[in-house]
């Protein structure tokens, strides 16, 4: 009977934790929505008397801190990666009434002012105060076994903390507009994932930021160098959403699909293939393939 009643708890337990992820997909989709307390509520079925007790033991954090955090994220990329864009846009996007409100609310968070961010991310500390909670990985996942030819690419190898891989990636960025070698629009883009950031020193991390090429790279002061992804097999799995989240998706393939496959590993880092990325869709429509190598 104890075993029972286990197996009972268990299973509400998934179900309390379902209703959340919908929720939290639902505000992913929403984000350019009001989301009030009653909206997110309902959403959840969940009684609006006890929905942001509920929430807030589920997630960490209340709920209008959680929806906060995501437009403030949003609007860091924003800042980053999209020049251009005015920041009185970036902040009515975010939900903010004006520029001040924006600013106040960004340096509360992360310590510096939207025009700071801007102009030089400090990223380390964003990510130390970008905490939000994981995700459940919804299972089983489609894995395929392909073959993949052998590709040319033009490589900044980060070593470092992972938290400043986005300064690597943003003088990657300014390496492919400068060069005109790897142009962003025609060329994939890939990770070569030497290290797990959840075991290896921070130190000691190391990650390729990659674009396809025709040609070798010459000399420059960014210091990209010429690499290739080697022809083989490769299995590999789409991953939907944020990149923070991609380890769950790569566990999967490490240590539930290789085992059951009969398949070994070759002798080559695993990679992603970012479909799409930020800032040409939101964080939450992101398509990565990522890629384990067979012999």
């Amino acid at each position: 009977m104890k075993r029972k009643g286990k197996r009972v708890t268990e299973d509400k337990a998934s179900i309390y934790a379902a209703r959340f992820e919908r929720l939290l997909d639902y505000i992913d989709l929403h984000l350019d929505n009001a989301l009030s307390v009653e909206e997110l509520s309902r959403e959840a079925n969940f009684s609006r008397f006890h929905f942001q007790r509920q929430f807030s033991h589920y997630v960490g954090m209340s709920v209008t801190r959680y929806v906060q955090l995501l437009r403030l994220r949003r609007a860091s990329y924003q800042l980053a990666f999209e020049p251009h864009r005015r920041i009185i846009d970036i902040a009515l996007d975010a939900g903010f009434e004006n520029p001040e409100s924006f600013s106040r609310a960004f340096k509360n968070c992360f310590g510096q002012t939207p025009s700071q961010f801007r102009d030089q991310p400090a990223w380390q500390p964003w990510t130390e105060r970008m905490q939000l909670p994981e995700r459940q990985r919804s299972i089983p996942m489609e894995v395929k076994v392909v073959d993949f030819a052998e590709t040319m690419i033009a490589v900044l190898e980060h070593q470092g903390p992972p938290e400043l891989i986005f300064e690597s990636v943003q003088t990657f960025i300014d390496w492919r507009k400068s060069s005109g070698l790897s142009p962003i629009a025609t060329s994939r883009t890939f990770g070569l994932a030497y290290s797990d950031p959840a075991t290896t020193p921070p130190a000691e991390f190391r990650f390729d930021v990659c674009g396809e090429i025709s040609s070798p790279v010459p000399a420059n002061p960014q210091g990209v160098v010429t690499k290739r992804i080697p022809a083989g097999r490769y299995a590999t799995v789409r991953h939907h959403g944020s990149t923070d989240r991609i380890s769950g998706s790569a566990y999967y393939l490490y240590r539930e699909w290789l085992p059951q496959s009969g398949e070994e590993l070759g002798d080559f880092p695993p990679f992603f293939h970012y479909v799409t990325r930020i800032p040409d869709v939101p964080e939450h429509e992101q398509v990565t393939d990522i890629y384990l190598p067979l012999k």
